[in-house]
């Protein structure tokens, strides 16, 4: 079983801007609650047992909120503050902390309303021969995201990337990998998709459609301050999926 999860709460959120300009992306609130205790709480629901987050932008901030934190994972915290490092970057200066065994890694914009626990759906979904296996849904219950998809999946769940106009599925932001796939990356800044893209040549890049509406769940993307609202909207108390949160 997974216990252990990397949250990536870094990162500046510019496009967040003017509700980061006083906090981290991670610390702004939505539902109530900061995009940063949505993860954790749907960490501490899953079994999760250890969260390690990284930590630049408004780094003593987020830091003091995760250690007032009274219930969830154990809190370890892999200092940025020096150079922000990226999705690649992070993972790896984070790596020592993380262990031996596969570990989630959680984007902090990426948060849900369900009908089942869909970190456990991901979970036992990972098989021994997987090196990574990605989080999907389709753009159908992708609110708050306006792109054209990112990726193909096929009958033996293995990804490829969007070769035309569109692509069904969209990355829902959180992932379980293998640390072995960070072998011959440095501690630099660079975005996780060059780990992918190994991971493609290989064919070890899964995916999973945790997501199925009323059924399964919708994935809110939590980018910019229009999709904050938006996803506000949905998790108010007078909106029909509220109940289901």
């Amino acid at each position: 079983m997974i216990k252990t999860a990397m949250v990536m709460a870094a990162g500046h959120g510019t496009r967040m801007r003017p509700l980061t300009n006083d906090r981290s992306k991670a610390m702004v609130e939505v539902g109530g609650k900061p995009l940063v205790d949505h993860m954790l709480d749907r960490l501490t629901q899953s079994g999760i047992e250890r969260a390690v987050v990284n930590v630049h932008a408004h780094a003593d901030h987020l830091q003091a909120h995760l250690k007032a934190r009274a219930t969830g994972p154990e809190i370890i915290i892999s200092n940025e503050r020096d150079a922000l490092l990226e999705t690649g970057g992070g993972v790896i200066k984070a790596l020592p902390l993380l262990g031996d065994d596969p570990f989630l890694i959680c984007n902090i914009d990426a948060i849900w309303v369900q009908r089942e626990d869909l970190l456990s759906k991901l979970t036992r979904a990972w098989q021994p021969h997987m090196d990574e296996l990605l989080m999907l849904t389709t753009r159908q219950y992708a609110f708050g995201y306006n792109g054209a998809g990112d990726f193909h999946l096929n009958d033996s769940a293995q990804i490829s990337r969007r070769v035309q106009a569109a692509a069904p599925y969209v990355f829902a932001g959180v992932q379980i990998c293998r640390p072995h796939i960070f072998e011959g990356f440095k501690v630099e800044k660079f975005s996780r998709n060059k780990v992918w893209d190994k991971s493609l040549t290989r064919e070890k890049l899964y995916g999973v459609d945790c997501f199925d509406g009323p059924r399964g769940g919708y994935w809110l993307h939590v980018g910019d301050p229009q999709a904050r609202n938006m996803a506000e909207d949905i998790l108010s108390d007078n909106h029909p999926w509220s109940s289901n949160g």
